[in-house]
């Protein structure tokens, strides 16, 4: 039998959906499953979208250009400019979905051996993507003490060789809910200009920033506007996870013709996305408004909650929709494993990602899991008292 690659053999599986047959075959036990696991919003998505796929009159679904309609670019690039994102619509990219984003950079910008810095935990699929082009990240270790904060930057600057290409950050950070002061983002430009790096940012969570600060993006840092390689995507603003539609934003010509022939070799990014996502650029401030306050309530009622079960520790989110918490258990994979295949309290039981995935390091972790506050009120009540039932009788209960 053929051999399959080194390459498809070293991809990590994904930390978020790897246990996805066990909550599977759960639910067709009858058990009801809380998915605290992934970020999938519950939110309604917003009407304006909605209309847009509704009415679609067209007699051909035809392809449209490998960056993407520019009627899109334009209404993203007016959305930026609201953000105080100094961009063009030439300087916009649209892909599927952010992670497209993703690899697309990294396959454009970095060869074979190339190290990119990352603080961790950190969404699992940079490291996936990393692989996918024979990158190598190297983590900089972020603590659930510490609240989960940029580390010093000296630790950064330790790890910077020769094939050091960039730095990645994601602000608000997924999947701690970290978000990046203004002093640690001109720690991290400093390093970028010092040493010529790419800085890729995924700030797909703009909008969920819970401080009052105001949002300061990559390309808000004075004299690296040709070093900013920009991640995002319309999935969680408007809670259109399915359209795949995201946007690689860059100034830099160079990086943007390369991303252009990975571009044309995918064709085009998805017509009927890109039509619902240009539809949500006039969703009304009041549905904006609405969602915010509705993950502000949320985050505060889990962090309360899991702050009350007996072990259990989460330092307070101040971004997107996450939280990294420690648990009083042996192994967070067996945890979550054994939550949907030997656990149920009155029929339910609770998914989360064990937080092992986000780091490089397997040791890293062990007893930590990211929840998603992405269910209502009522149903984090029932995951909240549920995890308390679990962990009372968990036998890796550490105390």
């Amino acid at each position: 039998m053929p051999q399959t690659s080194v390459r498809g053999q070293q991809m990590p599986q994904s930390p978020i959906r790897k246990l996805v047959p066990l909550a599977d075959r759960a639910k067709e036990r009858g058990v009801k499953v809380y998915h605290l696991n992934i970020g999938q919003p519950d939110l309604r998505t917003p009407q304006v979208a909605l209309d847009a796929l509704k009415h679609i009159d067209r007699k051909i679904l035809e392809y449209s250009p490998s960056d993407g309609y520019k009627s899109l670019r334009l209404k993203l690039k007016e959305y930026y400019h609201r953000f105080k994102i100094d961009v063009t619509e030439k300087d916009i990219i649209v892909t599927c979905g952010g992670s497209e984003a993703v690899n697309f950079a990294f396959m454009a910008c970095l060869d074979p051996g190339d190290e990119i810095i990352v603080p961790e935990p950190a969404y699992a699929n940079y490291t996936a993507f990393a692989i996918a082009c024979g990158a190598v990240v190297k983590p900089v270790v972020s603590t659930i003490e510490e609240g989960f904060a940029l580390p010093p930057i000296e630790k950064f600057e330790e790890l910077i060789t020769p094939r050091t290409k960039g730095i990645l950050i994601c602000n608000p950070n997924n999947p701690t809910g970290y978000l990046y002061t203004r002093n640690e983002l001109n720690q991290i430009r400093d390093l970028v200009k010092k040493y010529d790096l790419y800085l890729f940012s995924d700030e797909v969570y703009r909008e969920f920033c819970y401080t009052g600060a105001p949002y300061i993006s990559a390309f808000h840092l004075d004299g690296i506007e040709n070093n900013v390689v920009l991640f995002d995507s319309v999935s969680k603003r408007y809670s259109e996870c399915g359209i795949r539609i995201g946007a690689l934003v860059t100034k830099n010509e160079e990086v943007k013709k390369n991303v252009m022939k990975f571009c044309q070799a995918r064709l085009s990014p998805p017509l009927i996305g890109q039509i619902v996502a240009e539809a949500s650029f006039d969703t009304p401030q009041e549905y904006m408004l609405e969602m915010y306050n509705e993950y502000v309530e949320r985050r505060k009622f889990l962090i309360d909650g899991l702050n009350r079960i007996p072990g259990v520790y989460s330092p307070i989110p101040m971004g997107a929709f996450y939280t990294v918490a420690r648990l009083p258990i042996d192994d967070a994979d067996k945890f979550c494993a054994w939550l949907l295949e030997e656990f149920e309290y009155e029929g339910q039981t609770v998914m989360m990602a064990p937080a092992s995935g986000f780091y490089t390091s397997t040791e890293l972790g062990k007893d930590e899991v990211r929840v998603a506050y992405v269910l209502q009120k009522e149903d984090l009540t029932k995951a909240l008292f549920v995890l308390k039932k679990a962990l009372e009788v968990y036998p890796g209960r550490t105390i």
